[in-house]
């Protein structure tokens, strides 16, 4: 059992953990804007797309 309290406190104390989770989350929200911004743009191309479609065959 004192094993395990000395490794829970040198967890808690290490500071490279918490800097790794604190990097993951960034990474996390820049991963969600990235995606968001490819299915928005995705979105404005295939209308635009669309449309020149439309206008080339004449409907």
């Amino acid at each position: 059992m004192k094993e395990l309290m000395t490794m829970t406190r040198q967890f808690r104390d290490d500071e490279n953990g918490a800097a790794m989770v604190e990097y993951t989350i960034l990474l996390g929200i820049i991963t969600v804007a990235v995606i968001g911004t490819i299915v928005t743009v995705g979105g404005w191309v295939n209308t635009k797309w669309t449309a020149l479609n439309a206008n080339l065959t004449g409907h």
